[in-house]
C-alpha cells in the first residue's frame, strides 16, 4: 500500500470530510424531536446500526436506504449501467441482512439531467439481477428528470426487510468476548469509496482504461463489479442461536464492526493480506494502510460474529449455500475499538 516520504491520497483530501459528515448527521437527528403515537408502530432504538426497526403490533418489520453515490460517475464515463443497478439493490438488501431481515421488497429513486431510455433500460437489467440474488420484490420507484439539480444519473433505493416466523432481529447486542468473527469476502471495491478510487484511476496514464498488473480487466471494469449479495449467507444461518452479531464492510471499511457492540473489541489478527485491486489502490495513490482500511473493505464484504462453538456449523452452511470461502478474520475481546495487530493499526469507532 501507501509508501513513505512521499504524500498520499485520502478521502478528505479528495472532498469527503468524514469529521464534518458526522456533525451533520448529529445536527439533523438532534432538530428531529417529533416521536410518532404508539399506534403508528414502536420504533427500536438502534442508533447508528444498518438498518432502522420498527414494532407493528406483534411484527417487526426493518427499512434502509442508501445510494450508490459517485460509483455512477464512473458508470457514466464508462457508458455502463447495469452494475449499477444491480449495486443499489445489493447495498440495501445487505443491510438489511446486517440485522438479519429478509428482504421482502425494494424501491428505486433515479434522478436524471434527460431521460435516455437505453440507460434506463439498463439499469433496469441490473435491478432485475439484484432482486433475484435477493430473492425480493420491485414494487414501485421514483424517475425524475431533474437537469438543474444533477448532470448525470443519481441512483438509490429503499428496502423493507421483515423477520419469518422463529427468526428475530440480530442486533449484536449478544456478542461478547471470545465470540468469533468470520468474514465473506467481497467482489471488489463494492460502492463505497468511489471518489478516492477514482481519484487513483484519473492519474494514471490510460486512466480507467489501465489495466494492472495480473488483471484480466480494466481498472474501470473491476470499479464497476457489482457488490456481492450476501442475503442467501445470512438466510443460511440466521436462526442459529450460536450468531450474535452480523454486519456489512461498506463506507467506513472495518470501522462498521463498532456499529454492533461499542464496548468490546474486534480484533481482525487474521484478516487477509491486502490484494488485487486493494493492493494496486494503495499503492498507485500511496493511500496509508489506515486510510485504505477505513475506506473500503479490504476484501472481505461481510462479518458474521459467532460464539466459538458455533464456527463448523456456521461455515458449513455458509459453504452449502455458495460461500465456501468464508473463513475466520479474528476475535472480540475486552476493550473496544476496532484493531489490526499484524498493521499496528486501531480504530475507535465507526464515526
Amino acid at each position: 500500500m501507501g509508501r513513505p516520504g512521499r504524500r498520499g491520497l485520502s478521502y478528505a483530501g479528495v472532498g469527503v470530510d468524514r469529521a464534518a459528515s458526522a456533525e451533520g448527521v448529529r445536527r439533523l437527528l438532534s432538530a428531529v424531536r417529533y416521536r410518532a403515537p404508539s399506534s403508528s408502530g414502536r420504533h427500536v432504538p438502534l442508533p447508528g446500526h444498518y438498518a432502522g426497526l420498527l414494532r407493528i403490533g406483534r411484527e417487526t418489520v426493518a427499512l434502509t436506504t442508501d445510494t450508490i453515490g459517485t460509483k455512477g460517475l464512473l458508470a457514466r464515463e464508462l457508458n455502463r449501467w447495469e452494475e449499477v443497478g444491480e449495486d443499489v439493490v445489493a447495498i440495501n438488501v445487505n443491510d438489511l441482512a446486517a440485522v438479519g431481515a429478509r428482504p421482502g421488497a425494494i424501491v428505486d429513486t433515479i434522478s436524471l439531467n434527460r431521460p435516455v431510455p437505453e440507460v434506463l433500460a439498463a439499469i433496469g437489467r441490473g435491478i432485475d439481477r439484484g432482486i433475484r440474488k435477493a430473492r425480493c420484490s420491485l414494487v414501485g420507484g421514483e424517475t425524475a428528470i431533474v437537469p438543474e439539480l444533477v448532470r448525470g444519473v443519481d441512483l438509490g433505493a429503499t428496502a423493507l426487510g421483515f423477520y419469518p416466523p422463529g427468526r428475530r432481529p440480530i442486533t449484536g447486542q449478544r456478542i461478547r468476548p471470545r465470540d468469533r468473527l468470520l468474514g465473506l469476502p467481497s467482489s471488489g471495491v463494492h460502492a463505497n469509496g468511489l471518489t478516492l478510487a477514482r481519484r487513483v484511476g484519473s492519474s494514471l496514464s490510460r486512466g480507467f482504461l489501465h489495466r494492472r498488473s495480473g488483471a484480466t480487466r480494466t481498472l474501470g471494469a473491476e470499479l464497476l463489479t457489482p457488490t456481492r449479495c450476501y442475503v442467501p449467507a445470512v438466510e443460511a444461518i440466521a436462526k442459529l442461536s450460536e450468531v450474535t452479531g452480523l454486519a456489512h464492510i461498506s463506507g467506513g471499511g472495518v470501522r462498521n464492526l463498532s456499529r454492533l457492540a461499542p464496548d468490546v473489541a474486534f480484533n481482525l489478527s487474521r484478516w487477509p493480506a491486502p490484494r488485487g485491486i486493494f493492493r494496486f489502490l494503495g499503492e498507485a495513490g500511496n493511500i496509508s494502510p489506515h486510510e485504505m482500511f477505513q475506506t473500503f473493505n479490504m476484501g472481505v464484504g461481510f462479518v458474521v460474529a459467532c460464539r466459538p462453538k458455533g464456527v463448523g456449523e456456521i461455515l458449513r452452511r455458509l459453504a452449502r449455500t455458495g460461500y465456501a470461502d468464508a473463513m475466520e478474520v479474528g476475535s472480540v475481546g475486552l476493550g473496544r475499538g476496532v484493531h489490526l495487530p499484524q498493521l499496528h493499526l486501531s480504530y475507535e469507532g465507526y464515526g
